[in-house]
């Protein structure tokens, strides 16, 4: 089984050095350290497991350390700085494993960059050494890049000709959308083993600055300094720790405090409920504060997080994933409103934003999602936007007979209008009414209210409503009928169907990386016995099919 818990002292690709208001991530990957057997992270290469750590350090970044206004992402490494996934890895790695792989090294450097752009917290790349493919993804994910002058370093992305394959962690996207190198000149780049480096970097606009060895950390201590009086991270604040998740794992369920995951593998199908708070929110932010990682918010989010995780990576051959909830909808929006009302308190900031990088897993997750709306439920505000995550939803009608539970209910809050926006810029509402904005406006002055299913249904908020004498059997037929159909065929029109209206920076990266990593990942070219990664520094070259297609 995958494990995406860590915590610093697992830790063995990175560190974590804290000077005050300057953090020092440090990726020194252990060779030996790699995920599954048959190759070895040499040269700061990472895999899956190198990734994992990267993430908790993040997040651990945001939530223990407020004191930290900048990261400097560096190598402890002599002469290279990273030299992107490790190749043998990509040619033995099983095809799903490979695009989860991607996707989940994409949504770690959107965290980094969310982190430089919300949280004050932010993020640059010292360059020493050789900076190639996912390496110098990892640096374009950071908002300044200082490439060291000493004649050998340099930036590349040398997918193309060394191994026929693209740089799937959005390294394409971000050279032309986010550091805008003219496309001739990226043409060039991308198609170049050997890199660039020193000042043709700098006109490039492939980093932002490059410096001699004998005031690279001179530089650095300027830059860091410059962004830290810009930060608005508060000062003389103590973070809260983030302890490990409670958890237990059976053969057909994973059990958290918050969130049950019940598995049923013959009809292909994950349960996720999330049970809402039993208490009220606290009085106060120092209350909330108290609380640390129990408080019911960012327990809840940390604990889904790592289901969805869980599903992805773990589980694969189940398709449907159906969300339902359990509590007191009130509770659950009384929550929303202390969030709201704290949001300038940076803890309160750094739970509002990481809902908001947990729903955007959710949508990017490659499983038919399906919301079921059922009495005793708390779709409630930011449980809510579960329901316009998925692809359809179902909302029970009146009260079932021989259930005690209330009526099924939904309810909104302001955290459906803005407060956690898709990749796309939108919020799920604006997506999901993209054709018709009034409606966004007509359920806005519906917020706070119980919404029985027949005025969910009216308002366009779920896709059927369905008495007790219906239920069982719709949703039965719907479950049914779409683990039937092609997995292929559904992630290809869930990705189309989800992210409805204006592109962005973002879902180009994703939309790419499905594209890109679903059909070259595949080909012979890049993997078969005789392509490029097959056969990557065996001396041979790889035999290419010249047809293009």
């Amino acid at each position: 089984m995958i494990d995406f818990q860590t915590d610093p002292a697992r830790y063995r690709h990175w560190r974590i050095e804290t000077d005050g208001p300057v953090a020092n991530l440090i990726m020194d990957v252990d060779e030996k350290g790699g995920l599954f057997e048959g190759y070895e992270l040499k040269l700061n290469s990472y895999d899956l497991s190198v990734d994992i750590e990267l993430a908790d350090a993040i997040q651990r970044l945001r939530f223990e350390h407020p004191e930290v206004k900048v990261v400097v992402l560096r190598s402890g490494k002599d002469k290279v700085f990273c030299a992107g996934a490790n190749i043998r890895m990509l040619a033995g790695a099983a095809h799903a494993h490979k695009v989860n792989f991607c996707k989940f090294t994409n949504e770690t450097r959107n965290s980094m960059e969310d982190a430089s752009h919300h949280s004050g917290q932010q993020y640059i790349s010292a360059v020493n050494g050789a900076c190639a493919g996912g390496g110098y993804e990892l640096a374009l994910s950071t908002e300044y890049i200082l490439l060291t002058d000493d004649g050998s370093s340099s930036v590349a992305l040398p997918e193309v000709p060394l191994l026929a394959v693209l740089p799937g962690t959005g390294g394409l996207t971000r050279v032309t959308d986010k550091r805008k190198v003219r496309r001739d000149l990226a043409d060039v780049f991308c198609s170049i083993e050997e890199g660039i480096k020193g000042k043709k970097a700098v006109t490039w606009r492939l980093v932002d600055e490059t410096v001699p060895n004998s005031r690279f950390e001179e530089a650095i201590a300027a830059k860091t300094g410059e962004l830290a009086k810009k930060s608005d991270r508060p000062d003389g604040v103590s973070g809260i720790t983030l302890g490990p998740l409670a958890r237990s794992f059976t053969q057909n369920s994973v059990t958290y405090s918050s969130v049950q995951v019940e598995l049923d593998r013959e009809r292909k199908l994950a349960t996720v409920t999330i049970k809402g708070p039993e208490d009220m929110p606290p009085a106060s932010a120092e209350e909330m504060s108290a609380q640390g990682d129990a408080f019911w918010p960012l327990r809840a989010a940390r604990e889904l997080d790592d289901a969805i995780l869980h599903l992805r990576l773990n589980e694969m051959e189940l398709g449907v994933i159906q969300f339902k909830t359990l509590g007191d909808s009130a509770r659950a929006l009384a929550y929303d409103d202390f969030l709201e009302a704290h949001q300038e308190n940076w803890l309160a900031k750094e739970i509002l934003l990481y809902w908001r990088r947990v729903l955007k897993r959710v949508d990017m997750t490659s499983r038919s999602l399906v919301a079921l709306i059922e009495p005793g439920s708390c779709f409630a505000g930011t449980l809510a936007e579960l329901v316009w995550a998925c692809d359809r939803s179902y909302m029970a009608v009146g009260a079932f007979e021989g259930d005690n539970r209330p009526e099924a209910t939904l309810m909104l809050s302001a955290a459906n209008f803005g407060r956690h926006p898709m990749s796309n810029g939108l919020s799920r509402l604006e997506t999901r009414f993209l054709g018709e904005p009034d409606s966004v406006t007509k359920i806005e002055a519906r917020k706070g209210e119980p919404l029985t299913a027949e005025e969910a249904e009216e308002l366009g908020l779920v896709t059927f409503a369905y008495d007790d004498i219906d239920w069982e059997d719709e949703v039965r037929i719907f479950l049914e009928e779409r683990t039937s159909f092609s997995p292929d065929a559904m992630t290809g029109m869930e990705a189309n169907l989800r992210f409805a209206g204006p592109e962005t920076m973002e879902t180009r990266i994703f939309g790419r990386l499905t594209a890109w990593q679903n059909w070259i990942f595949q080909r012979p070219n890049a993997v078969g016995d005789d392509g490029a990664l097959r056969r990557y520094g065996s001396g041979q070259k790889a035999d290419y099919n010249m047809e293009r297609v």
